[in-house]
């Protein structure tokens, strides 16, 4: 895939995936109604929400500059994605969803965005377990295991050697 091609899909599929899940549903189950929160809980929600929102937009440009493919199932990358964040975290764009809908939570005082995280987590994770990893270990073999071995999944940390 060319890498005009690869940025245009992964733009289109920024807008519909994250868009979607840290944008449309956290507006329908808020309407973007803020409870009254102390000042600092609002202050520490909008600077997480600006850094899940930050990572994530590092983590799909990866996607296109790295992979020369999208994070969109349809138009998979021609090569894994390791540099970057993806060196310290393998799914660096569910963890950054989750701390951009838990930033909105902490911003708006909203328990129920805290649920949502949840949910959204259990979701990505089951996907990640039955589809990405098996799938990944087709398409990329020894490579992939050696990753899998040496970065952590979920909680972002320097990778082991």
């Amino acid at each position: 895939m060319r890498r005009r091609s690869a940025a245009l899909g992964s733009v289109l599929f920024f807008a519909v995936a994250p868009g979607v899940a840290a944008g449309f549903v956290p507006w329908l189950l808020t309407g973007w109604d803020a409870y009254d929160m102390p000042l600092a809980l609002r202050v520490g929600g909008g600077a997480l929400t600006a850094f899940g929102a930050a990572f994530l937009i590092q983590a799909f440009a990866r996607f296109v500059v790295e992979g020369l493919g999208t994070p969109a199932p349809v138009a998979p990358p021609e090569r894994l994605v390791v540099g970057g964040i993806y060196r310290w975290v393998r799914n660096p764009m569910y963890v950054a969803v989750i701390a951009t809908i838990l930033g909105q939570a902490l911003l708006l005082g909203r328990s129920v965005l805290v649920e949502w995280a949840l949910v959204f987590w259990a979701l990505t994770a089951a996907f990640v377990r039955f589809y990405e990893e098996p799938n990944l270990r087709r398409r990329f073999g020894t490579e992939y295991e050696e990753y899998l071995r040496t970065v952590p999944g979920w909680v972002p940390r320097k990778p082991r050697p």
